[in-house]
């Protein structure tokens, strides 16, 4: 079995591939604070609860945009699993021609999204990642990483509206029932939901405008489902891309 791990700045998913299943998969709160030793039992309790023998493990690989919890993995890999992950990155490469200015600071996370997502679709594509951060990433018809778009994630919004004011509340990101609300939290929403609905396909819009072609687009994150049936051009998502894009790369190195 190969644990694929996706570090994140809200979320850590870790994935269980058994073959070329996806046998497991689990998502837990990203904290800084925790030790290797706390994260090694987390996972073994995981593999307990879901009847998976830690023994069968053979391999891990992680992806993270949050350095200081690299080691804290690797150390409880090592120490939990008895096995070394790598990290993409770092430790290995992901294996496709990455086309930025620096490509060293360009997110882990958004290459191994790449990589999936030209290995299933050999074509040019917009891929979009929902998370703490809502990234834009275009790869060419030849398979190259060319960059992307970094915007404010929909929660973002939400918290700095909240934080920034002194008498809006706290509302949580989902789909209105109004454009136009007819009170405090309704209007909140209906801003928050439909403005970011624009941004998103704004941004789609301006890469397809700029790039000249017609490029398939690719959800992926946590609030992709909330996004996925109001956006003109997102009408497709993978889940577990992070988690595909993994494997791929650990098998190259094998």
């Amino acid at each position: 079995m190969l644990v694929a791990v996706d570090i994140g700045n809200t979320n850590i998913v870790v994935g269980v591939f058994k073959g070329e299943a996806l046998e497991r998969h689990w998502r837990i709160s990203t904290d800084k604070k925790r030790t290797s030793d706390e994260y090694g039992v987390m996972l073994l309790n995981l593999f307990a609860a879901s009847l998976l023998d830690k023994k069968e493990v053979n391999g891990a690989v992680i992806c993270s945009v949050v350095p200081g919890l690299n080691k804290v993995f690797q150390d409880a890999f090592s120490d939990y699993f008895s096995i070394k992950a790598p990290v993409v990155g770092e430790d290995i490469k992901a294996g496709i021609p990455v086309l930025t200015d620096n490509p060293s600071e360009v997110g882990a996370d958004r290459i191994v999204n790449a990589v999936a997502a030209y290995d299933t679709y050999k074509t040019a594509l917009i891929i979009v990642d929902f998370g703490t951060a809502v990234t834009f990433d275009y790869v060419t018809p030849k398979g190259e990483y060319a960059g992307g778009v970094i915007a404010p994630g929909i929660s973002i919004s939400s918290e700095a509206l909240y934080e920034k004011t002194a008498k809006l509340p706290m509302v949580e990101a989902a789909r209105p029932d109004n454009v136009v609300g007819r009170n405090t939290v309704e209007s909140m929403r209906s801003g928050i939901f439909w403005g970011f609905i624009g941004l998103v396909d704004g941004i789609i819009e301006k890469i397809k405008w700029e790039v000249k072609t017609e490029p398939r687009v690719i959800a992926t994150g946590g609030l992709a489902p909330l996004v996925i049936n109001e956006s003109r051009y997102v009408t497709e998502s993978d889940e577990f891309l992070t988690l595909k894009g993994l494997k791929i790369i650990y098998e190259g190195i094998r």
